[in-house]
Parts: structure tokens; sequence; C-alpha cells
């Protein structure tokens, strides 16, 4: 897709410098605004489905659609990002859609917000596009894993505040005061990033073109040709598909008895994106020592227990599998994520943006595929879907994924 200007002597910041502290700050505000506005819709489900009077499975469109604008949007942004730069991209990504999120909760009909929140996704897809190329290029090669780890807690913070602040809030005044609430707080967290982020240093200008070696379809066929990178596509694919297809429904299960739970009481259950939060850094300094392929196929096997338990009709249990779920699911992501420039040897901002189509095409698609699951059968079937993308997920990590990656 380029012709590039040779780059320069630029080795990135090295761990500890003010330059990398600003990059990972600035990137976990990037994060907390993006995801705090992707999900607020998830953690008020039950409250719009009565408000709007549909069912659990038409609902979810609410988050799908955002996410599957997210992913319709990854692969232009990477190439806007080509001419501008990373952080200009990232920029008038997060504006744009602050803008959207703002307007959103204003919609008269459920369609109206559907649209709404597929333009959203699509403007949201600016951040994750080329926030793993950019931390590729601003960073020593040495921090990369950590890095990923520390942007993607960002993602996770930012994950949480959309559920906790939006679930409260909605019980209290309505699902649209509780969206646009969490809108609020995105712009101040997309204000403090355009704020802290350093310029590029290592960022090389590249010019469009769709043909050729450099062009974009020859990027996407060398990325889409290398199985390694496939099957981590394919790990953001199921298993954030299984992730948001259990926390979509958790709230619609814990409502019905035996439990009656309140919305305001169940978004309390999203503080267990704190173990994500955790999991993902650790899960990244883990990988540096012991190696990403052990660490990401461990991380599935972890998901698989936290999932199992939540089939235990009683809620401290269901809290620790949630817990152990979470933790695994983030674990997994940071190590996927962060693996794939790492692994790409020609369009880096590409390859990323493959794996986040992936990653939210699994969540537009598997997500709401598990409410038919949970509409046919209830909790367990639920459950019994999600584990069967986590079980393939190890599966595939453990005969086709091999490190050091090739050269």
């Amino acid at each position: 897709m380029a012709e590039a200007v040779p780059p320069g002597d630029w080795t990135g910041y090295d761990r500890g410098s003010r330059g990398y502290r600003r990059v990972l700050l600035a990137l976990l505000c990037a994060g907390v605004a993006t995801f705090a506005q992707l999900y607020s819709v998830q953690g008020v489900l039950p409250l719009m489905a009565t408000d709007l009077g549909i069912d659990a499975a038409r609902a979810s469109l609410g988050v799908s659609a955002a996410t599957l604008g997210l992913a319709v949007g990854v692969l232009p942004w990477s190439v806007v990002s080509d001419r501008w730069g990373r952080l200009r991209t990232m920029v008038v990504a997060v504006v744009a859609a602050t803008c959207l999120g703002l307007v959103m909760p204003l919609a008269p009909t459920f369609e109206t917000v559907v649209a709404l929140r597929f333009a959203e996704g699509v403007a949201l897809g600016g951040i994750p596009a080329v926030a793993m190329a950019y931390l590729a290029e601003e960073l020593d090669r040495r921090h990369a894993a950590v890095a990923a780890g520390t942007y993607v807690a960002g993602t996770s913070l930012g994950g949480l505040a959309g559920r906790i602040v939006a679930a409260p809030v909605g019980d209290a005044f309505g699902w649209r005061t509780g969206t646009i609430t969490v809108s609020v707080l995105a712009a101040l967290a997309a204000v403090v990033f355009v704020l802290i982020a350093p310029r590029q240093r290592g960022f090389v200008r590249q010019t469009v073109r769709l043909t050729g070696p450099a062009g974009l379809l020859g990027r996407l066929r060398a990325n889409l040709g290398d199985p390694g990178l496939v099957v981590l596509y394919l790990q953001g694919f199921l298993l954030m598909g299984g992730f948001v297809a259990i926390y979509n429904y958790l709230g619609f299960h814990l409502g019905e008895e035996p439990f009656g739970v309140s919305q305001t009481v169940v978004s309390l259950l999203f503080l267990a994106y704190l173990s994500g939060t955790w999991s993902s850094g650790t899960a990244g300094r883990i990988a540096a020592a012991r190696g990403r392929r052990v660490v990401l196929a461990s991380s599935g096997a972890v998901m698989l227990t936290g999932l199992l338990a939540t089939l235990v009709p009683s809620i401290p249990v269901i809290v620790l599998g949630l817990l152990l779920f979470t933790a695994g699911f983030f674990a997994a992501h940071a190590i996927a994520s962060g693996w794939v420039p790492v692994r790409s040897r020609t369009g880096k901002a590409q390859a990323s943006s493959l794996y986040t189509l992936f990653y939210y095409a699994g969540s537009s698609v598997l997500g709401t595929a598990g409410g038919v699951f949970y509409t046919a059968t209830g909790w367990t079937g639920a459950v019994g879907f999600v584990a069967g993308l986590v079980v393939l997920a190890v599966l595939l990590v453990l005969t086709v994924l091999r490190e050091p990656d090739p050269a």
C-alpha cells in the first residue's frame, strides 16, 4: 500500500522514559474513551428491552451494531493512518465518536439507536485500528508485550466504566440518561488523550495504493497468508464473541428466578473487569519471560474454568467464575493483539486492523448468536455455546502457533 520514506534511526521510547509514560497514559485514556462508549449500552440492555418492548436478542443489537460498525471501520482507518499518521487519526476518530455518543441517547426509536450506534462504532474503529501500530512505532520493541498489556488494561477500564456507570444511572433515571452520562465521561478522557499524547517520531508517511506488492490488497494478502496470524485473528473472533455473549445475557439471567437481581446490583458484577485490568498487564510480563504461546493457551483454559463455574446457581460462585473468565479473556486479548504487529512482516497497521476486524466481527456475530441459544435453552445453552468457542480457540493455538516467530 505504500512507497515509504526510508525510516530514520528512531528505535522508540525506552521503558521508564517520560515519552514512554506519556504514550501509555495517552493510550490508556483513549482506551477508556473508546470502550466506555462502546459498551455503555450493554449495561442497560434489560432496561432498554423493557422500555422499547423488544426481546433480549433484539436488544443486543444495540451492542452488536456498534461493534459491527467498528469492524467495518478498522481497515479504512488503517489506510487513513498511513497518510495522516497514527496519532492524528486517533484524535479525529475519538472526537467524532464522542459527538455521536452524545447524540445517540436522544434518538426517538430503536431503529435510530441502532443506526447511530453503527455510525459511532465506525468512528470508534480509528482507535483500536492503529493503537498497536502506534505502540510498535513509538516504543522500544523490547517492551511491546508489556506496553500492549497496559493499553488493553485501559480498554478494560473503559468497558467497566461504561457499564458500571450506565446501569445504576439508568436504573434511577432511564437508560438514555445512563448512556449520555457515560458519553460525557468519555469526552473528558478524550480531552486528556489529545493533550498528553506525544508527537510521533517513528511514523513514516506512506502513499496509499490498492494494488502492487506494496498496495493495500497485497498487504492484506500477505497478512492473511500467514497461518500464525490467521490463528491470532481467530482468537479475537472466537474469544471476543464468547466474551460479549456472556456479558450481554448475564443481566437477563440474573434478573430471572431464582436470583431476581436488579440492574444496579448486576452492574456491580462488571467490576470483574478489574481482574482483566490486572491480568492484561500481568500476561504481558509473563509472556516476556515464558513465551506468548504458553500464556495464550493458558488464558483460554482459565476462561473455560470460569465459564463453567457460572452454571452453579449461586451468586458467589458465579462472581468467582466471572472473575476468572474475564481475567482469562483480557490476558488472551493482550497477548494476541500485541503479537500481531510483532509477527507481521509487512503492513503492521493493516495486520492490527485485521485483528480488530475479526475481533469485533466476533462480537457482532457471535455475541448476537449467543442470544439465540439463550432464548432457546436458557443460560446452560449460552454457556455451552461459548465453551465450544473457547475450546476451539485453544486447540488452534496448540496445533498451529509456534515460537519464535518465523524470520
